[in-house]
């Protein structure tokens, strides 16, 4: 099996790698189980050193490594660097903090010395997304391995020079040998992976439908797993908004990554009073952008991932507007090399629709109208997914209810949805189960182990 990069921007394939054997992948499994005999025992101190020198590494060889991203996802060469330098900052923040997240909790017991300990557990299998090349892995690399973990990373297949980079970035960076590994293997070989003994655990970034495989896959080992899935995240404007900045907002969130992220806001519910003029701004906003090759400055939207996203969301908006959605701007694929979309407005979204029930993965906004604020939330939550959302509103009553009554695992007010370290990540619903970063992070993969010590 062939492990291919393919460039977005012309569709050119630039060089393939060949899938690891079943004796290499093997071989790499009893590698990842010897080093973490070694690295659970190293200091937390020397831990939080090496990381310190790999966010040093991470931030002086940010635009080589951006220019790799770019070439194999097609993301604006901006965005990428910009993603590397946030890989470094996570690295910072578990080098400073994950030793106090870690450190032994004590109970109050009469007559005992009693406390909770958090030790590794080994192994842990990560099935990472393309979309976030770097960052998705150092979310969890850097609290998993600060934890005394190792790790295995199996990268989206169509990055494997991204996958290769980071495995290579954290040996320069002077970690011991086999603490992260990257494994070129398909995704038919997952299952086997998780299956063996000297995995403990495994997280995904990914698919629904893969989300549920790979869920199914460690609850019949019985082994701990953390699920990232698909968002379709709603983006709710009321009357008291300031129209502007919610509408700068909403082409920045929508267009983040060429539209191809899960906390994308993708469904703008917009209150009666303000949809028509929030509307109107938007599809200007989003018209007035420009697409084109993600190495030039002046791009702000780059290609999509591959052919088959192109087709896969010019469906979605086809058959969004045959069901009888408005085409406010875009809706027409780009005819020339290359895998890009326009920037898309819908609206007026008829329910059973794409862009009613679905995630869509690329450029394209939906726009909802909501009768009033009871309207909005109910809009809000008739989705399968639970992952982020955002809310527009000065009101503090209406952010209080907003706040409490959507169901998602993250909602800001006045802001979008964002990852960063110090913030726990994660979703509700079909958007999959446990947290990411802040304190979760170290705290995931961790046998808490309960000690009582009589008389202590």
């Amino acid at each position: 099996m062939a492990i291919a990069t393919i460039d977005p921007s012309t569709g050119d394939q630039l060089k393939t790698f060949d899938a690891l054997t079943a004796e290499q992948l093997d071989a790499k499994i009893m590698a990842s189980a010897t080093a973490f005999r070694h690295w659970r025992d190293v200091p937390a101190d020397r831990r939080a050193e090496l990381f310190r020198d790999l966010a040093q590494r991470l931030d002086d060889e940010a635009e080589e490594l951006g220019r790799i991203a770019t070439r194999e996802v097609g993301k604006t060469f901006a965005s990428a660097v910009a993603e590397v330098h946030k890989c470094a900052k996570g690295c910072r923040y578990y080098a400073d903090n994950a030793e106090a997240m870690l450190a032994d909790v004590p109970h109050e017991v009469e007559g005992a010395r009693v406390l909770t300990r958090y030790e590794p557990l080994g192994p842990v299998l990560a099935v990472m997304p393309w979309n976030f090349p770097y960052w998705q892995v150092f979310r969890f690399a850097a609290p998993a391995l600060m934890a005394g973990n190792t790790g295995l990373l199996k990268h989206a297949s169509n990055v494997p020079q991204c996958a290769l980079a980071i495995e290579d970035v954290f040996l320069r960076a002077g970690f011991p040998e086999n603490v992260f590994q990257t494994l070129l293997i398909g995704s038919s070989e997952i299952e086997k992976v998780i299956a063996d003994d000297r995995v403990r655990a495994v997280t995904l970034t990914g698919s629904e439908a893969a989300g549920r495989a790979v869920a199914a896959a460690a609850g019949k080992q019985i082994k701990t797993s953390v699920l990232e899935l698909g968002g379709s995240d709603p983006f709710v404007v009321l009357p008291s908004a300031d129209l502007d900045t919610a509408v700068r907002n909403a082409v920045t969130s929508r267009t983040l990554n060429n539209g191809q992220s899960c906390i994308n806001a993708k469904r703008f519910i917009v209150h009666t009073e303000v949809a028509d003029e929030f509307t109107r701004r938007l599809g200007e906003a989003m018209a007035a952008l420009t697409v084109g090759d993600p190495m030039d400055e002046n791009t702000d939207v780059g290609p999509l991932s591959s052919g088959d996203a192109v087709k896969t969301l010019d469906q979605q908006v086809r058959d969004t507007v045959a069901a009888g959605a408005t085409l406010v701007t875009g809706g027409e694929p780009g005819s020339g090399p290359g895998f890009y979309y326009p920037p898309t407005v819908l609206a007026d979204i008829p329910d059973g629709s794409p862009a009613h029930r679905e995630e869509l993965f690329g450029p394209v906004a939906s726009v909802w109208r909501a009768q009033d604020l009871d309207d909005a939330i109910r809009i809000a939550n008739d989705s399968p997914f639970g992952l982020g959302g955002s809310v527009w509103t000065t009101d503090e009553a209406e952010q209080e209810r907003l706040v409490r009554e959507i169901e998602t695992g993250m909602i800001y007010v006045n802001r979008f949805t964002e990852s960063t370290p110090e913030v726990p990540f994660g979703g509700a619903k079909n958007s999959g189960y446990g947290r990411e970063l802040a304190g979760f992070g170290p705290r995931t993969f961790v046998n808490a182990k309960t000690v009582w010590i009589e008389g202590g």
